[in-house]
């Protein structure tokens, strides 16, 4: 393998941090992280770029030290998409077979993918993932690989997601301005799922809950495909303001305290425990119980977790969800907050931490790094996706054949 198209490398630029993880492929296929870099985010807030200069400044912040700790330039990344902005839904495409033994080609199977993006998609939006789910044929449901099977109609199933188009361009232009081009876009709940999800969790039924600084991602996973993506703008970053407003303290401070001494149950906060809170306006720092704290902090919890739980009951999928619910995301490690779930969802509750890599992998096994991580292990697991030019996503393990194929239709 040449060295220039040995590393895969990862750009999560959210609303609290930036990270650039570099993944270097081995000969088996694997991936080894050899390299880390990690900046504040400014210029950024819920996934949409709201001061160029200075988002490009934090963005290049991260890739420089990313690349002094990998020991290489980076050229190009894969960037992680999310925001308000993003939108998914199911479709479904349907095509007639011809032939006279009705045999099912990778052409018919491209034909049917293509009739299921033929949707109205509002202007200044665009198509960013097409991800194949399941097909039919004759009514016959659940089929994975339908080419070489016989029928006379062929249907698909896909989960279809957009974006903002003006909003994926400006960070498409933050990132070059920064030095380096944009080789893939990947939603990031896609990418997370790659690196703290597993097989089994997949098949069962689970849903996927990606807490960042800005807003709470997630989707939901069943018979190995996402049926469900959304997107609540609430996140990390509320919790760490409210702490502010409530405690009268500076917004890095309250951060700290979040980070140090934080708790999204009151319940599990020890009645004697104290905490110095710094104060404003060069006061001085008080003490307060910790469980104060706590009575802030869990409201939000709260707040989230129901909004997620309303929003997965209307779509239909709460039943199933029989692998339960992954927390993952930097909000996700505020202790307390798998047991808010837990009450409010009563399904098991995990915390994802990225998995499935070699090398600095102890440097990423943070919940913080799961996108970062999962956007290097999704381009290396989908070598050979359609271009992102086509607007298309991951198809689902197709051949090089069907990929050509799917380059004559798009």
């Amino acid at each position: 393998m040449a060295r220039k198209n040995r590393y895969l490398v990862g750009l999560d630029v959210g609303t609290s941090k930036i990270a650039t993880i570099v993944g270097e492929v081995t000969e088996e296929g694997s991936l080894d992280i050899v390299g880390v870099g990690t900046a504040e985010s400014q210029g950024i807030r819920q996934g949409v770029v709201v001061n160029l200069e200075v988002a490009v400044q934090a963005v290049d912040r991260s890739i420089k030290e990313a690349e002094q700790t990998a020991g290489i330039e980076i050229d190009r990344v894969i960037l992680g998409l999310s925001g308000a902005h993003i939108k998914g839904f199911n479709s479904r495409g349907v095509v007639s077979v011809a032939g006279k033994n009705r045999e099912i080609f990778t052409e018919d199977v491209g034909r049917a993918i293509k009739a299921a993006q033929e949707i109205a998609v509002p202007s200044g939006r665009e198509i960013l993932h097409v991800i194949v789910q399941d097909f039919v044929i004759d009514e016959q449901d659940g089929i994975t690989s339908p080419v070489g099977m016989t029928g006379s109609r062929l249907e698909v199933n896909v989960h279809i997601v957009t974006g903002s188009t003006s909003s994926k361009q400006n960070i498409e232009v933050c990132v070059g301005r920064a030095g380096v081009k944009v080789q893939n876009s990947v939603l990031e709940q896609l990418a997370a799922s790659e690196a703290v999800l597993t097989t089994d969790e997949k098949e069962l039924g689970v849903a996927l809950v990606d807490i960042g600084g800005g807003t709470t991602d997630f989707t939901v996973f069943e018979r190995g495909s996402i049926w469900h993506t959304g997107v609540i703008a609430i996140g990390g970053d509320h919790f760490t303001n409210d702490l502010a407003v409530s405690l009268r303290t500076p917004i890095p401070d309250a951060e700290k305290l979040k980070q140090r001494a934080g708790c999204a149950l009151a319940a599990l906060v020890d009645e004697e425990d104290l905490v110095e809170v710094p104060s404003v306006g060069g006061r001085a720092p008080r003490t307060m119980p910790k469980k104060i704290l706590a009575e802030v902090l869990q409201p939000h919890a709260e707040e989230v977790f129901h909004y997620l739980w309303d929003e997965i009951r209307r779509s239909g999928y709460e039943r199933s969800l029989n692998a339960g619910v992954v927390l993952t995301g930097g909000g996700s490690k505020l202790e307390g907050m798998a047991e808010i779930a837990e009450q409010i969802f009563d399904l098991p509750i995990r915390r994802g931490f990225p998995d499935g890599v070699g090398g600095l992998a102890d440097h990423v096994q943070d919940p913080s790094f799961a996108t970062a991580v999962g956007l290097a292990m999704y381009v290396n697991s989908h070598a050979a996706p359609a271009p992102s030019s086509m607007g298309l996503g991951i198809f689902g393990g197709w051949k090089d054949g069907f990929v050509r194929i799917l380059r004559e239709f798009f």
